[in-house]
Parts: C-alpha cells; structure tokens; sequence
C-alpha cells in the first residue's frame, strides 16, 4: 500500500462520530443537522429535466476533455459572472469540465507537483481538508496559514517568511472562505499572483461559493480577474475551481469545471485522461443548462440572505456572531471547549454542528479553530431557525 496514506489524518465527520458515539439526544425533539456543507434546496426543475433529456447520450464514452458545448457554457459564465471582457475565457484551452471540485482540487495537486521535489504547499488554517489530503498524498508538505479575526480571517501573506515561500509551490486560497466566509478583495488576490510570479508558484483558487455572497453590491471578485488587472491574459499561474454543488443546489450532480492558464490545463488534461476524470453525458447535458441560466442562481443565494437575516439576530443576544461576507456558515466563538460544547448541545437539543478545532491544525500558535464551532445553514429555512432557538436555548442555558 502507498505508505503516504498514514500520513492522512482522520476526516473532520470521522472525529465527529467519534465525538459523539453513545450520546443520547432527547426523542422528543427532530434531529437537525448543521454540521455538513450539504445544500438541501430543491433542485431547479430545468436541471433535472436536462438531466432526463441526457439519458438517450449513454451509447458512446465521453471525451475528458468535455464537449465544446459545456466548456463554452463554463467560459460564458465566467464572463458574465465576473465582468470579464466577450470571450477573454478560451472555452477550448482554459476550461476542463471536472466531477466537483473535491475530486479536482485534490488530483490537480497530484498533476502539478514534483514527487520527488517535497515541495510546500500553502494553505489557510482552518481549510477544506482535502487541500491538506491532496498535498500529503503528493509527497508534499502542507503549510498552515491561520485565518483569526484578527487577519479578517484571510491569510496574512505578508507574514509569511520568505524562505517559505521559496520553497511554496502551490498556494491555495479560498474565496468566499470555509468555514469563516470571508471575501478575498481583488486587491488581495492581485497581491497573491505578485508573490507567486516572485517566487515562482502556482495559486489554485477554491470559489465555488462565488454565487454566495450578502451584499449583491460586491460580488466576490475571482482570481482570473485579479490576473487580468495584471495583465496577465493567459492567466499565467492561475487554476480557479467551480462547482454547481452549492451554487445550484445539486450536489449530488457533482459537477464542476477548473479553469486558468493554459499550460496548467493542458498538463491536468494529460493527468486526467490517465487518471480516468471524464464526466458523464448525463451531467454535461445538466450542466450546460445549469451554467446557461444566472436567474436560479440569484434565486438560490436570496434563500441564504434570508436565512442570515432570520438566524442571526436570534443569537446574537447570547453569542458573538454576525452574518459573513459570503458561503452559508456561521462560524461563532463559543468559548471554552468546542468539542464538549458539541456534545453537550447534541445531547441536550439533539442539533449537531462541527467543532472548529476539527478543521484547522494546531502550531505554534495554537489552533486557530479550537473555541469556535461551524454551523451549516444549509436546511430549510424554518428548520435553521428552530435550529438557532435551540442553540440560543442551550446557551442560556449554561
């Protein structure tokens, strides 16, 4: 067996079975799960029957590369999205369809690396874990950037020793974050392609909450245009990941594009073809229809504002809290012990959410999760605020 698997440190959910194994929550009360990014609004009817319409593509293997179609479906909404110039996106070089960004974000790394090089790959902290699973499996070794409220809960790049990033080779960031939901301005992400051009390393751009976002004024910017602002038409050292998962509330599609510089698509194409990424007729068919149409889109993201609105002012009376810039996750302090916190408010109000101290990792500074918890405002509208009268009742509890 690859002996890199032992590096591979248990999944957040794993912890949190762990965590949570014999607990009895109380009968009387429904469960309510906030402790998975797990969209749950209905699927927009026009997606499903494109899905349907697709069934009779089944008799021939789908190319890696995608159809012309769907690449060209992903460049126009790219520059529609964010306001970039008629056909500044190559749908026929700079797109690669991709089965979610999950499975993208983790084999681009495995394309993009030097094996034998032991190469440092950049992180935020708390992250996405698989960032952290894609570079160990790589033979690389991970960075920890912390994200605190004190950084805005961005990464402070300037802080970064530049022996570090001599040796960086890949740069993730992610926009709008997870778990904190904080907003990389495009002057901030102009700043990132500048260090990664000085010292020569590759930044992958997680935005597959891009479509999330509270103030429809400012839109969450994309690592493309920070390049264009650059001049950087080709995109040179940019991969940026999308996903129809949360922004058309399909995650079961598993469905997404990668795109960005050329060169990187086509050597991630070379990996594919190998590594056997093609998707299926199916959802390419769904897809175009999904990456055609902004409307539901828009419709999808007011659910969230929504829910901000409502849940927030609930618990702010007893818990420091407030709406993020973009994704659908609070991310409160609550003090003390996040892992006891969780229990405890499992077993009393049988409503489960995830200690923070799971997705970040501990150095010198401690772990930059441990106190706070994540809670996923992915359920129904009403079901969030049964969830957050719980909560503020466990709390006063206490």
């Amino acid at each position: 067996m690859n002996p890199l698997l032992q590096r591979l440190h248990p999944y957040p959910f794993e912890k949190l079975n762990a965590l949570l194994a014999g607990a009895r929550p109380p009968a009387t009360l429904a469960p309510i799960a906030a402790w998975i990014g797990e969209p749950q609004h209905a699927a927009p009817e026009f997606i499903l029957a494109a899905l349907r319409a697709g069934v009779t593509r089944l008799g021939n293997y789908p190319p890696t590369r995608g159809s012309a179609e769907l690449r060209a479906a992903a460049a126009r909404w790219l520059e529609r999205r964010f306001g970039l110039a008629a056909h500044q996106v190559d749908a026929e070089r700079m797109v690669l369809p991709v089965n979610g960004t999950r499975e993208a974000l983790f084999s681009f790394v495995q394309a993009s690396l030097d094996p034998g090089a032991h190469a440092l790959v950049l992180m935020p902290n708390p992250c996405y874990q698989i960032y952290e699973g894609a570079a160990l499996l790589a033979g690389a070794e991970p960075g920890f950037l912390d994200t605190t409220a004190q950084s805005g809960y961005v990464p402070d790049l300037d802080a970064v020793p530049h022996a570090l990033l001599r040796r960086c080779r890949l740069l993730f960031l992610c926009s709008p974050g997870n778990p904190c939901g904080a907003v990389l301005s495009r002057a901030y992400l102009e700043h990132a392609l500048e260090l990664a051009e000085q010292f020569d390393f590759v930044i992958a751009a997680d935005e597959c909450y891009a479509d999330l976002y509270l103030d429809e004024s400012r839109p969450p910017p994309s690592l493309l245009s920070a390049a264009l602002a650059r001049g950087r038409t080709s995109f040179e050292r940019c991969m940026v990941f999308h996903s129809l998962s949360k922004r058309s509330s399909v995650p079961g599609l598993r469905s997404g594009f990668v795109a960005g510089d050329p060169e990187l698509i086509a050597r991630f194409l070379l990996y594919r073809t190998y590594h056997g990424g093609a998707m299926s007729p199916l959802i390419q068919q769904a897809s175009i229809a999904a990456w055609s149409e902004d409307a539901h889109a828009a419709a999808n993201r007011r659910l969230y504002q929504e829910k901000f609105a409502r849940v927030v002012p609930i618990l702010q009376p007893v818990l420091s809290v407030a709406a993020p810039a973009g994704a659908f996750y609070l991310w409160p302090h609550v003090g003390g012990d996040d892992e006891r916190f969780v229990r405890e408010l499992y077993e009393q109000e049988n409503f489960k959410v995830l200690p923070g101290s799971y997705l970040a990792r501990t150095g010198a500074a401690g772990n930059p999760g441990a106190g706070h918890v994540r809670i996923s405002l992915t359920a129904p509208l009403e079901e969030c605020v049964e969830a957050a009268e719980r909560l503020r009742r466990f709390i006063e509890s206490r």
